[in-house]
């Protein structure tokens, strides 16, 4: 098992990255481009972790809009861990609820639990999700989801030194927040950091893979 403790999201770990949308109706996302500016004091939503009783098949247009944001920050060690932060706006027709029960019964599907267990991806090779990273671009890939994200070069350097990343694959939707935008560092360690978000996610240590032999 990888040792990876605590998520070390503060300010001065993130440079003003970028949401970047994935259309759950695409088999795979393009990277969005960077705003001009980033919007401080940003106002997020409620949480939303709840899902549906009803029994409903999975369809790819509830998920709504999803977004894949990279960073890097230190663990409680002082190691750069490179991090992938993936999680729905929330919009698709429902609203949050929906979204939320789409998203876990995507990772549920795929065998992975939803809470604080830590999944090791070095340790389980046939886990259905994979990590590419080639040409400054970060590709995951799951049954019914491919993201693809351009990465800051100390993702890529923190990466690199490790061979792997650290996936936050959440249900709750973070309402409020718009692709393209440049994402303030605070607002994204207060979204990360919530104890709403971290339960509601799936963990994973995934090895990253490259194109080169």
């Amino acid at each position: 098992m990888v040792a990876v403790r605590g998520h070390g999201i503060g300010p001065s770990r993130c440079s003003s990255p970028s949401l970047v949308r994935v259309e759950g109706r695409r088999p795979l996302a393009r990277t969005g481009e960077n705003a001009s500016g980033g919007r401080a004091g940003r106002r997020y939503g409620p949480p939303v972790t709840s899902t549906s009783s009803e029994t409903r098949p999975f369809s790819s247009a509830d998920l709504g809009t999803v977004v894949v944001l990279p960073w890097s920050g230190e663990n409680a060690d002082g190691v750069d861990i490179p991090h992938l932060l993936v999680c729905s706006l929330g919009n698709a027709e429902g609203g949050p609820e929906v979204t939320s029960a789409a998203v876990e019964r995507l990772l549920t599907g795929n065998g992975l639990p939803v809470g604080r267990e830590l999944v090791d991806g070095i340790a389980r090779p046939s886990l259905p999700v994979g990590l590419l990273v080639v040409a400054g671009q970060a590709v995951l890939t799951m049954p019914r989801l491919n993201v693809q994200c351009t990465v800051p070069p100390q993702w890529l350097e923190a990466v690199e030194a490790r061979g792997f990343a650290y996936l936050i694959f959440t249900t709750r939707a973070w309402t409020g927040a718009e692709p393209g935008e440049t994402v303030d560092p605070d607002a994204l360690a207060e979204f990360v950091n919530a104890d709403e978000t971290l339960d509601a996610a799936a963990h994973i240590v995934l090895p990253a893979r490259s194109l080169r032999a």
